[in-house]
């Protein structure tokens, strides 16, 4: 294939391809850009032209992004959203702010009773109505990751231990404990295997407190429900473990280790702020010292 530079005309083919990539194949695609599987086949067949390159297996045996594939999708879906970030940059100039703000957190921490996140989401709505919010929810070590790439604009997060490339506004503090359901006359409960996630948390209570490492569980919900079977100890915040203990008898260990997890607003120190992420940090400053009594 010849290799030729993009040019605007390009654009449309980019998102198609990404749109393709985004949706696993032509069919999926269809419903999604209106378009039929051959004007989307004639689109990527002008991207990989362009590139020089292939960019995905189709045929019989279904939709796959060659290594090449991988590497365009990434840097173009990078590249299409600060195309996207034009329009809300010069409304912002004019005092108009707009487009999407977008939020990764952890999971479950609407739970906590000094949560004020959809208080914020709320006042943010009405001080700047052509702002869309964008919620996703990662694991920390994810969330981490999100930013840097700048996939988020803002990662509510706990601070386990302060890293200089990001910014961080306290909101509330989460305890952490180990629970299992304690029966009368049990031995040393950390010799229950102890669920493991990859998390902070986890590794220091195994380090540090005499526990073996149990099966692993993808997040908070898995933890609860192998803690529940009394077999297993699962580390788990305070708030959250409150709802389990309404249906399952589960406790924290006495003698337990405690975590006090600082709940963040996080984002990227070397990245300016656009207006819009400013005035919700701002807007969470607002709530969470008004719950901290400030």
């Amino acid at each position: 294939m010849s290799q030729q530079d993009f040019n605007e005309r390009d654009l449309r083919s980019l998102r198609i391809f990404c749109t393709v990539a985004q949706a696993g194949g032509f069919s999926a695609a269809e419903h999604r850009l209106n378009m039929s599987k051959a004007s989307i086949s004639r689109h990527i067949r002008e991207v990989e032209e362009r590139l020089g390159v292939r960019l995905c297996e189709r045929g019989p045996t279904g939709f796959k992004l060659t290594v090449a594939g991988v590497v365009a999708v990434d840097l173009a879906t990078n590249a299409l959203k600060f195309l996207e970030r034009i329009r809300p940059e010069i409304d912002s100039v004019r005092g108009v702010l707009s487009g999407t703000l977008s939020i990764g957190m952890v999971e479950h921490l609407i739970n906590h009773h000094q949560c004020r996140i959809p208080e914020a989401l709320a006042e943010l709505k009405r001080r700047a109505p052509d702002v869309q919010p964008e919620i996703i929810v990662m694991t920390f070590t994810n969330l981490g990751q999100a930013l840097r790439e700048r996939r988020v604009d803002v990662a509510i997060s706990g601070m386990y231990a302060k890293d200089r490339v990001f910014d961080y506004r306290t909101l509330f503090i989460e305890i952490h404990r180990v629970y299992s359901v304690l029966q009368a006359g049990d031995g040393p409960h950390n010799r229950l295997p102890l669920v493991y996630r990859p998390h902070p948390f986890v590794e220091q209570t195994l380090a540090n407190h005499g526990f073996e490492r149990g099966p692993d569980a993808g997040g908070l919900e898995a933890i609860a429900l192998l803690a529940a079977t009394g077999d297993y100890a699962g580390l788990l915040p305070e708030h959250y473990a409150n709802l389990v203990t309404q249906r399952y008898a589960i406790e924290a260990l006495p003698q337990g280790p405690v975590f006090h997890n600082t709940i963040c607003a996080i984002t990227e120190a070397s990245r300016p702020l656009t207006r819009r992420i400013e005035l919700f940090l701002d807007i969470l400053d607002e709530l969470h010292d008004v719950e901290r009594g400030h």
